[in-house]
């Protein structure tokens, strides 16, 4: 960078400095949000940062930041998009893709989820014209059992799609184990649990895929986005082409021929030598997420464990202030999670009641789509 550029880069950590000593807590005044993004100067440095190198569209922070997110995870493959709920559209459509043969769910096959969720862990199951086989949670938990999903297994059911809720994980061990038994997918939506862990294992690695949110509400922020992240090589090409116009080709925007192949390639009935670049093997969106976005992933990506120890400290306090309210059901801890301190579980736990309504794979994570997998350990 130009010393011009580090020089506009000190007024920007001026300016911060400034603007922070001026938002000062008042007890009885200020408003207590129950969340929101927490942003720092470095933070605001690495957008300006981005920005003053006019990194406007998705290139080298946004690999860089993909790569150091999955490894921070212990997954392969992450695909930053421009919001959570297209990291659920992502990887729910790459189930019905072509390259999954005759795994790939088809309009009509059934997919599991729970009734008491986020809209957009639903849609993209109508959006694919797949069938939604509605479960209910249990008080407590907030999560569905192993025995519900296990009882809502039918015919044509062909995978299983829930979420974290609250962050409160579910019981990702036995569920996986149950899609294994059923040779169904699993998707985690992981996008109220990131940190969080399951008989020792981090949620998000149970499943076949796993989505995070970077809201602002969530753990950490890139204003808006998402990620999907897999362990397996098919998923996470599909993943990719979905989310970049339904491109074939992986070379990334502004690079040429880093697949090797671009001109000497042939798909389907196009010619021999067509622009492997501009082929399109799935019917796609873009979804891509930018460079600045990706800047401020990284900034706050470190602070993650910080961040994960406060929310634990702040539900521990919640829920030793409200554990005697007569009224309230407070979450409690799921056996084998680590979302958050040790706090007893609640009456809800005990009585196992449900909330919401009454509606009722040997897939190899490494890339085959027959063999032994890894979910269930």
């Amino acid at each position: 960078m130009s010393e011009l550029g580090k020089q506009i880069l000190d007024q920007v950590r001026s300016y911060h400095r400034e603007q922070s000593g001026a938002d000062r807590f008042v007890p009885g005044s200020t408003p207590l949000n129950p969340a929101g993004a927490v942003l720092d100067e470095e933070d605001r440095v690495a957008m300006v940062g981005a920005a003053l190198d006019l990194r406007i569209t998705s290139g080298a922070i946004t690999t860089k930041f993909e790569r150091l997110f999955g490894r921070a995870l212990g997954i392969r493959k992450a695909h930053l998009t421009n919001s959570g709920s297209s990291a659920n559209l992502l990887a729910l459509s790459a189930l019905t893709s072509p390259r999954l043969g005759e795994r790939a769910l088809r309009p009509g096959d059934e997919v599991i989820t729970t009734a008491a969720g986020f809209p957009t862990t639903v849609n993209p199951i109508l959006q694919n014209q797949l069938t939604p086989v509605f479960i209910d949670s249990q008080l407590g938990t907030y999560n569905p059992t192993p025995e519900q999903v296990a009882e809502a297994i039918g015919p044509r059911t062909k995978a299983i799609m829930l979420a974290h809720a609250l962050g409160n994980p579910f019981a990702a061990t036995e569920i996986a184990a149950l899609a294994e038994e059923h040779d169904l997918f699993l998707i985690e939506d992981n996008c109220d649990a990131l940190g969080s862990t399951y008989r020792g294992k981090k949620t998000g690695s149970f499943g076949d895929l796993a989505t995070v949110s970077f809201y602002p509400a969530h753990h950490i922020t890139t204003g808006e986005g998402g990620c999907v992240l897999t362990d397996n090589l098919v998923l996470s090409r599909v993943v990719e082409s979905l989310r970049d116009w339904g491109r074939d080709c992986w070379c990334l925007p502004g690079e040429d021929d880093t697949c090797h192949k671009r001109f000497t390639y042939q798909l389907g009935t196009l010619p021999l030598g067509y622009d492997h670049k501009y082929t399109y093997s799935h019917v796609g969106y873009n979804l891509k997420s930018t460079d600045v976005q990706a800047a401020l992933g990284l900034t706050q990506l470190a602070k993650l464990p910080a961040f994960s120890a406060a929310r634990r400290r702040n539900w521990r306090q919640l829920r030793d202030a409200l554990a005697d309210v007569p009224t309230c059901c407070c979450p409690a801890r799921p056996r084998g999670a680590t979302r958050a301190g040790s706090a007893s579980r609640s009456p809800c736990w005990r009585t196992r009641r449900s909330v919401g309504s009454n509606w009722s794979g040997s897939w190899n994570r490494g890339g085959s789509a027959r063999g032994s997998s890894s979910r269930a350990t």
